[in-house]
């Protein structure tokens, strides 16, 4: 397992944030890496889950950083379910 960092958007947030991430991590781990900078600090917390897209798709909750095909530097974007 290798630590890394994602560039990664919040929906309805302006600022890009690099995070670390290890390769391993499930797309729930990301998501929630990246709402801890954002969510009830300028993104209201809402009652629904987090789903990261990268490169235009949605990414299963189960799928590792690895398997999804995100690389070092990648941008990732977070946001709720609709």
């Amino acid at each position: 397992m290798a630590l890394f960092p994602l560039q990664a958007l919040f929906d309805g947030d302006l600022v890009v944030l690099l995070v670390p991430v290890d390769d391993g991590d499930p797309m729930t781990v990301v998501a929630d890496k990246v709402a801890h900078h954002v969510v009830d600090r300028r993104v209201a917390a809402q009652d629904r889950p987090l789903r990261v897209r990268h490169d235009g798709r949605t990414l299963p909750d189960d799928a590792t950083v690895v398997s999804a095909g995100v690389r070092p530097l990648d941008v990732v974007v977070v946001g709720y379910a609709s």
